[in-house]
């Protein structure tokens, strides 16, 4: 994405530590960003991560940041961190999440039926994949209205996900999080303010830590292809652009970036009534 310069742009990613929140962060950095990464509890990965990318970027472009998302003080800590450390904030990627490998793991060797879930975990799990960004979502946009530039990303799955036997409440969260994409992108439009909100998803199983099941022979999406589509979203080139969803591994890096992403718009999860008005408009 070297036509695209974010110099100036500060971002928040949770959850990015590692997997697809590692590589956007990476490749917002690359393209000229400062950010600050956040994780729940797994600090030897954020500070790994923000050694690998200062190495190579610079130490003054990264910060780590332990920041529970389903706590509303730790969103506006690393709200408060972020604008002190680097003077700004433009970009929020709603990474953090927890995956139905939180289910399996709770209950070893059981079916993933609903009605023999942990409820303990089913219950982190939409905490952190539902509550999480809406805190964070809540922390930063009144920041970005007052500035009139803001970028909010919400990171969901396919509608396969959504919709697969034994795979809820992953399937479910995810669901109600494009349900909030579609709403806060119309809250925001009515503001008649430069600040969206659009989601992002990789289009298929990724290689991440939440990844549990033995896919054989299936090859698995790499965490990089969600780069190229973030630093875009993040950058003045996706003006207009509110209330999409975006499928990573449809993006053609050989096209010019605002042209990959419309033939990376995929079918909205929740299709809205006939005769709606769509929000986006370009």
């Amino acid at each position: 994405m070297a036509d695209i310069d974010l110099s100036g742009k500060v971002a928040i990613v949770t959850g990015g530590g590692r997997g697809m929140g590692r590589s956007m962060a990476m490749a917002l950095v690359a393209a000229g960003a400062h950010v600050t990464i956040t994780a729940a509890r797994e600090g030897f990965e954020l500070e790994a991560t923000a050694g690998v990318i200062g190495d190579r970027f610079g130490a003054e472009r990264i910060h780590a940041l332990i920041a529970d998302v389903t706590i509303e003080a730790a969103c506006l800590k690393a709200r408060d961190v972020t604008l002190d450390r680097f003077g700004g904030l433009h970009v929020l990627v709603n990474n953090a999440g927890r995956g139905h490998k939180f289910i399996h793991d709770a209950n070893p060797g059981v079916p993933m039926d609903f009605w023999t879930a942990d409820s303990t975990a089913w219950k982190l799990i939409v905490d952190t994949n539902v509550t999480g960004p809406f805190l964070m979502a809540k922390a930063v946009t009144p920041h970005f209205l007052a500035q009139g530039y803001g970028r909010i990303v919400n990171i969901t799955v396919t509608e396969g996900s959504m919709q697969k036997s034994r795979n809820s409440p992953y399937g479910s969260s995810k669901a109600a999080l494009e349900s909030q994409t579609l709403i806060w992108s119309k809250d925001l439009a009515a503001t008649a303010n430069n600040v969206t909100c659009n989601s992002l998803s990789p289009g298929g199983a990724t290689l991440t830590g939440m990844i549990y099941e033995d896919y054989g022979e299936k090859k698995l999406n790499d965490p990089d292809i969600m780069g190229p589509p973030m630093v875009w979203l993040a950058s003045a080139q996706s003006d207009g652009f509110n209330g999409e969803r975006f499928i990573a591994q449809d993006w053609d890096t050989s096209l010019p970036p605002t042209e990959a992403a419309r033939g990376a718009i995929g079918q909205i999860a929740l299709t809205p009534p006939p005769g709606s008005q769509r929000v986006t408009q370009r």
